[in-house]
């Protein structure tokens, strides 16, 4: 809700219920304020409070990623079965069983890494697509594994080349660097680039020129020839910014002028439409003929106390001279 309201404002407000000092009333906690707080509140309980797992296992869509992404040398939770297999319980002497003569791995089929996890499956059976990656599984396994004085990792963090070529830690880290993780870690890497770029080069204004089309055209004092625009400026920032809005014509109109003062004040996060008019002197539009001409608006903003630079957009439009 705070990227359309100015969070500042909106967190004042949420605890206050009123508008803030030296806010316009706009941008109080209003009707589409409290609609959105209220559905974003009850769908985050609906979903992580209510379905929970159900989530995890119908709506996200990881599992199917993981499916196309992962090889046999992706590291994941999985299950140790020419060490756990075949599984049964020791009988009365537990741990002291010689489990060689009695024809048992250590898996002692408690079903308690089944009981823990969040979805419901089991690991035993192999990776699934329900699998959240939560290790539930791997922590109630390494304690059964300490009460049976067994070694850990009957269920761990390895990957399938790993189980069956029984590699070791540093054989598995040689094969990290496969082209399947270069491309994935270069296309994250353009990504991530593109992402600060964007953040570094963003202005914190929009302007949109649209002409009056009412009126193309009229005839003023002093036979000038007059053009009616309307800018939206958008601001884009948390704070009320200050732009002063200048013309320049292009090719023949080089004596455009504003008419009025052209600074224009948009409060945060706001956006306006500021009516402007352009007009050229009757020698100008002559030199010129009729028709449409180029011409190019330039907005400026107008530094604050603590700003040490400003930014400036030029936007172009046309001016029609009449017949």
């Amino acid at each position: 809700v705070g990227y359309f309201t100015p969070i500042k404002t909106l967190w004042a407000e949420a605890f206050t219920l009123k508008a803030a000092a030296g806010s316009p009333a706009a941008q109080g906690l209003g009707p589409w304020e409290w609609f959105w707080v209220l559905f974003y509140g009850l769908a985050t309980y609906g979903n992580a409070g209510f379905l929970r797992e159900q989530v995890c296992k119908y709506m996200c869509p990881y599992a199917r990623f993981q499916g196309a992404m992962f090889d046999r040398d992706t590291l994941i939770v999985t299950y140790a079965a020419e060490r756990g297999e075949p599984r049964g319980m020791t009988g009365r002497k537990g741990r002291d069983t010689d489990l060689k003569a009695a024809n048992l791995g250590h898996c002692i089929d408690c079903h308690l890494c089944v009981q823990v996890c969040p979805t419901g499956i089991d690991i035993r059976n192999g990776l699934q697509n329900e699998c959240i990656g939560c290790a539930a599984c791997i922590d109630v396994c390494d304690g059964v594994m300490d009460k049976m004085q067994y070694p850990r990792g009957l269920i761990r963090y390895d990957t399938q080349n790993g189980l069956d070529q029984h590699l070791t830690r540093a054989q598995r880290w040689r094969r990290v660097l496969r082209p399947r993780v270069l491309i994935y870690g270069t296309v994250l890497a353009l990504i991530c680039t593109a992402l600060v770029v964007s953040l570094a080069l963003r202005t914190p204004f929009k302007v949109d020129v649209v002409r009056d089309r009412v009126a193309l055209a009229r005839l003023v004092e002093d036979g000038r020839i007059e053009n009616v625009y309307r800018l939206q400026l958008m601001n884009a920032s948390e704070v009320a910014q200050r732009f002063r809005i200048t013309v320049s014509g292009l090719s023949a109109l080089a004596g455009a002028q504003l008419v009025g003062s052209g600074e224009v004040t948009v409060g945060a996060a706001e956006a306006r439409w500021a009516p402007v008019a352009v007009q050229v002197p009757p020698e100008v539009a002559q030199r010129a003929g009729s028709g449409a001409h180029p011409i190019e608006f330039r907005i400026e903003q107008l530094p604050a106390a603590d700003q040490s630079s400003v930014w400036t957009r030029n936007e172009r439009s046309t001016f029609v001279v009449p017949r």
